[in-house]
């Protein structure tokens, strides 16, 4: 018999969109302890999730399954400048988002868009007030939460 084989359950959240309507799911890929160090975020064909930003978290991307637009808003000024990325699991690439940067993620590809994220440093569900949710237009309009 084979010693220190583990299985545990991989803690699965239903995501939704701003007006309730499912978008996805997040599902921890690696967790020690109370922080997860690795999650799968999934967003449905068409779908969009965002835009937040981490006050103390940088995210860092690798996208699986899809094909991904990644809208970004880092504060220049009094104002918000964006920024997009693509991604496609077709040409892998790793992308970095640091701290303080607002983020939306659409999924522009057929089917559903799998990404990894492993932040840094890993998600703490104890640190309140993290993740600041922002829509679109306060964003455009400057507004800082």
């Amino acid at each position: 018999m084979i010693e220190n084989i583990s299985q545990e359950p991989a803690k699965k959240v239903e995501t939704h969109d701003l007006q309730g309507n499912p978008n996805g799911f997040l599902l921890e890929l690696f967790k020690n302890e109370e922080k997860t160090d690795v999650y799968l975020s999934a967003t449905t064909q068409g779908g969009f999730k965002g835009y937040h930003l981490h006050r103390v978290r940088a995210a860092r991307y690798v996208c699986l399954k899809g094909k991904v637009k990644i809208i970004m808003y880092e504060r220049a000024g009094s104002q918000w400048a964006r920024t997009e990325k693509i991604m496609d699991s077709e040409s892998p690439s790793r992308l970095s988002i640091p701290k303080n940067v607002a983020t939306g993620i659409q999924n522009i590809g057929r089917g559903e868009v799998w990404l990894v994220n492993y932040p840094d440093p890993a998600y703490d569900p104890a640190l309140a007030d993290e993740q600041v949710e922002y829509t679109q237009a306060e964003l455009e309009a400057g507004v800082v939460k």
